[in-house]
C-alpha cells in the first residue's frame, strides 16, 4: 500500500510540473483570413460556418477554450492544429498559385462531402461546430463556385 501512494504522490507531482510546460500556441493575426475572404468571397453564412468550423485548426489564428491550459490536452490540440495548419492553411492563401488554390479546394469539398471535417473530435468540445446537412450544401455550394472560378482563370506558362 505504501509503494502505491507514492507513485500516486510521484504521478501528481510530475502532472502539477507538466502544467508549467505546454507547446507554442498558435496566435496569430485574424487579419491573416482576409485575403482568403477576399479571393473565395464566401457569403455570410458560410463566413459563420468556416469561422465556427474551420479556422480553428485552418489558420493562424486559433480561440483556445479554457482546457486547452491542461496538460496534456494542450499538447494534443496543438498537433491537431499543427496537422491542420499543414493540409490546409487560409492564412497563407494569398502566397498560393490558382492551381494550389483550386487543389485545397477540392480538397475542402472532398473532406465536407465525406463528412471527415470538421475532425469528430473537436465538435466533441465544440457542438457548435457540427455542420448540419444544410450547413455542409452551403458550403460545398460556395467552394464549387470558387472552383469554377478558379478554372476560368488565366494559367501561368
Amino acid at each position: 500500500m505504501k509503494i502505491l501512494k507514492k507513485i500516486l504522490l510521484l504521478l501528481l507531482i510530475v502532472f502539477v510540473v507538466a502544467q508549467f510546460f505546454g507547446p507554442e500556441k498558435n496566435e496569430g493575426s485574424i487579419e491573416s483570413i482576409v485575403a482568403f475572404y477576399e479571393d473565395t468571397k464566401p457569403p455570410e453564412n458560410v463566413k459563420a460556418i468556416l469561422t465556427e468550423s474551420c479556422f480553428d485548426c485552418h489558420s493562424s489564428s486559433t480561440r483556445y477554450p479554457w482546457y486547452s491550459n491542461i496538460t496534456p490536452v494542450n499538447y494534443w490540440m496543438a498537433d491537431h492544429v499543427k496537422h491542420g495548419t499543414k493540409h490546409f492553411n487560409v492564412s497563407t492563401w494569398e502566397n498560393s498559385s490558382i492551381k494550389r488554390k483550386d487543389h485545397k479546394m477540392e480538397e475542402l469539398i472532398e473532406m465536407v462531402e465525406e463528412k471527415e471535417m470538421p475532425l469528430q473530435s473537436y465538435t466533441w468540445t465544440h457542438t457548435e461546430a457540427k455542420l448540419s446537412d444544410a450547413q455542409i450544401q452551403d458550403v460545398l455550394t460556395w467552394a464549387k463556385q470558387v472552383r469554377a472560378i478558379y478554372a476560368l482563370a488565366p494559367k501561368p506558362e
